[in-house]
C-alpha cells in the first residue's frame, strides 16, 4: 500500500492541463492547482488530521463493476400488468420472494408503468430487482407508510413521526429485520433501528481486541476460533462517563474536553458504536479487515467482535423511476411516509440508475454500510430528505447524483434539508453531484469523516437537528472542488466550525440564512486552501484520486 509521489502519473497532469485549456476556451481559465493538504494526504493517507481516506467506500471497496445475477424471475410471470391501474405489488414481491427461495438472482420489470399499493420489499441476499431503465420502467406508488403500516412515533418522544427519516416504498432489509420493526411499529412499542436489534440487545461477543492505532488493517484479538475470512463483523467501541471516546470522534484536545457531553441525550443513544467490516485474513490471532480502523481502539472503550443481525448483502434496485402519488408535503416532521428507496441493516449492497419522484423522503441509508447509490435523481414535488444517511450508517458512496429544483412552491411549515449525515454516520462520501436544491446537512449527532467531493449546489435548504443531539460535526469532515451557485456559505465553508476539517477548491461564498456557531471553544485546527476559485483544485475529485493512489 506504498503512496509515494510516483503516483503523480503522466495520465494524471495532462488531465489536469485539458481541464486548464477548456477552462480557456470558455473564458473560465485558472492554472490547475494541486493543494499543499494533498501532498500530505498521498504521504499519510490513513492517518491523516484533516482528510479521510474513503478509498474504499461503496460497494465492494468501491467497485465499478457489480455481479449481474441470472435471471430467475419476471414480474409478468407473477400477475404483474403495466396498465398503470392494476395492483403489481402482490406479484413483484411473489417475484422477490421466489428469486430469495432461489438463492438470488435478477427479477426483471419490463418497460411500462406499474401500480404500486404496498411496499416492495427486497429481504434476501443475492436479489436484485431491475427495470428497463429509469425513463422506461415505472412503479406509481399509491399509498404511504403510515397507510400501510401504521403511525411511527419517535422513541424520542414527542409528536414527530418518524416516517420523516425512516422506512421507504422499496426497502431493502433483511426479511427477519424487517419483519420485527415492523411488529415493533404495530405495537408502538417504538424500535431502535439498527444492527443489533429493535432494543440493541441482539448480539454476542465474538473477542476482545487489543489496542490499535485509527488507519490500521490488522488487529490482534484475544480469541480468533469464531472468526474466518468473508466474515462480517461489528466492531463495538463503548463509552465511558468522562466520554473520551467521543471526544475522540471530535478530534480530540481542550475544545471536546470541556464540551458538555452528558445532557446531550439523543447522542448518547447512539453510543456504543457500531461499524460493521468483513475479515479477509486469519492468521493466527492477527485479523486483516477490507477497510483500515475509523478510530483508535483504547481498552477504556472495551474494543471487541461482536455478532449482529443477519445483514442484506449482495442486493440491488436498478433502472426504474419511482413515481409516488403527488400530495402536499407534511408540515417538519409529520411525514406519512410517502418515502422513496432505503437500505436497512445492509452491507455490499446497491442502487443503480433510479429516480424517485414526489417523495416525503427520497434514498436512505439506515445502519447501513459498504453500499453505493450511483445515478440516481430525486424530482418532482419536494422532499423533506432528498438523501439521508443515518442510524450508524459508514463506508457508502453516493455518486452522479442530482437533486432537482421542485416543481411547485414548498408549502408552508415544511422544511428542505439535502445530502444528510448524522447519528455518528462516519467515511460516507457524496461525488459528482447536481443539488439544484438543498444544503449539505451536517444534521448533529457528531457525524464524522464524511466527505463531499465536485459537487455544484444551489445552497438554498437549512440543516436540522435536536440540540440534545449533539455537534453538528465531528473530526475530519472534507469539502473538496465545490461550486456554490447562490454564494451562501453555510455548511459550505466549514473552516470556522468543523474541527480538523478541510474546505478546499470553494468559491467565494458569504453568511446569510442559517447562520451556525462552532460547537467547540478553541483552535478547530482545521484548514482551508484555494479558497475563491471555482473546479481549479486538482485533483477534481477526492474519491476519485483516493481510488487512484490504491493502484
Amino acid at each position: 500500500m506504498g503512496m509515494s509521489s510516483t503516483h503523480l502519473t503522466r495520465r494524471t497532469l495532462l488531465a489536469g492541463a485539458t481541464a486548464v485549456a477548456l477552462g480557456a476556451a470558455t473564458g473560465t481559465a485558472r492554472a490547475a492547482e494541486f493543494p499543499s493538504l494533498w501532498q500530505e494526504f498521498r504521504r499519510t493517507p490513513f492517518t491523516h488530521p484533516q482528510i479521510p481516506y474513503v478509498g474504499r467506500s461503496g460497494c465492494h471497496g468501491g467497485a465499478a463493476r457489480f455481479p449481474r445475477p441470472r435471471t430467475v424471475a419476471d414480474v409478468t410471470d407473477y400477475g404483474a400488468v403495466p396498465d398503470g391501474t392494476t395492483d403489481c405489488a402482490p406479484a413483484i414481491n411473489r417475484a422477490i420472494a421466489a428469486a430469495g427461495r432461489a438463492g438470488g438472482g435478477t427479477v426483471t420489470i419490463p418497460p411500462g408503468t406499474f401500480r404500486i399499493d404496498d411496499v416492495i420489499r427486497v429481504g434476501d441476499s443475492n436479489v436484485v430487482l431491475r427495470g428497463a431503465g429509469s425513463g422506461r420502467t415505472t412503479l406509481h406508488a399509491t399509498k404511504s407508510l403510515t397507510e400501510l403500516i401504521g403511525v411511527y412515533g419517535s422513541r424520542y418522544g414527542g409528536d414527530k413521526s418518524a416516517w420523516s427519516w425512516a422506512g421507504g416504498l422499496i426497502w431493502l432489509a433483511p426479511r427477519s429485520r424487517w419483519d420485527s420493526l415492523v411488529a415493533a411499529i404495530r405495537s408502538r412499542a417504538w424500535p431502535f433501528e439498527g444492527w443489533t436489534g429493535n432494543k440493541r440487545d441482539e448480539w454476542t461477543a465474538l473477542t476482545a481486541v487489543e489496542p490499535a492505532e485509527r488507519g490500521s488493517w490488522t488487529v490482534t484479538v484475544a480469541d480468533a476460533s469464531a472468526l474466518h475470512p468473508g466474515r462480517l463483523v461489528l466492531l463495538r467501541l463503548a463509552d465511558g462517563p468522562g466520554h473520551t471516546l467521543l471526544q475522540h470522534m471530535a478530534g480530540g484536545g481542550p475544545g471536546p474536553a470541556s464540551y458538555t457531553w452528558d445532557d446531550k441525550t439523543k447522542l448518547l443513544s447512539y453510543i456504543p458504536y457500531e461499524w460493521p467490516v468483513r475479515i479477509t485474513r486469519v492468521q493466527g490471532r492477527r485479523i486483516t479487515l477490507e477497510r483500515p480502523l475509523p478510530l483508535d481502539l483504547r481498552p477504556e472503550w472495551n474494543p471487541q467482535l461482536t455478532t449482529h443481525v443477519t445483514e442484506l448483502t449482495g442486493s440491488a434496485v436498478e433502472g426504474l423511476t419511482l413515481d409516488v402519488v403527488e400530495t402536499p408535503m407534511s408540515p417538519h416532521l409529520l411525514d406519512k411516509g410517502y418515502n422513496g428507496v432505503v437500505l436497512q441493516c445492509a452491507y455490499d449492497c446497491r442502487v443503480d440508475d433510479v429516480t424517485v419522484r414526489n417523495a416525503d423522503n427520497g434514498f436512505g441509508l439506515v445502519a447501513a454500510s459498504a453500499c453505493t447509490l450511483r445515478r440516481t435523481r430525486v424530482a418532482g414535488r419536494g422532499s423533506h430528505h432528498p438523501y439521508f444517511c443515518r442510524e450508524g450508517s459508514h463506508d457508502n458512496l453516493i455518486e452522479d447524483f442530482t437533486i432537482e429544483q421542485r416543481t411547485v412552491p414548498a408549502p408552508p411549515n415544511t422544511q428542505l434539508h439535502g445530502i444528510n449525515v448524522e447519528g455518528l454516520s462516519s467515511y460516507n462520501v457524496w461525488s459528482r453531484g447536481e443539488m439544484r436544491m438543498g444544503t449539505f446537512d451536517s444534521h448533529r449527532g457528531l457525524p464524522f469523516a464524511n466527505v463531499r467531493t465536485d459537487i455544484t449546489v444551489n445552497n438554498n435548504g437549512r440543516h436540522g437537528g435536536d440540540a440534545n443531539a449533539g455537534p453538528l460535526f465531528g473530526a475530519r469532515f472534507t469539502h473538496w472542488n465545490i461550486r456554490v451557485t447562490n454564494g451562501r456559505a453555510g455548511l459550505m465553508k466549514i473552516d470556522g466550525l468543523a474541527p480538523y476539517s478541510a474546505t478546499v477548491g470553494l468559491n467565494e461564498v458569504s453568511e446569510f440564512d442559517q447562520i451556525d456557531v462552532p460547537d467547540f471553544t478553541g483552535d478547530p485546527h482545521s484548514r482551508l486552501e484555494l479558497y475563491g476559485t471555482t473546479d481549479a483544485v486538482r485533483p477534481r475529485n477526492l474519491y476519485d484520486a483516493q481510488r487512484e493512489l490504491r493502484r
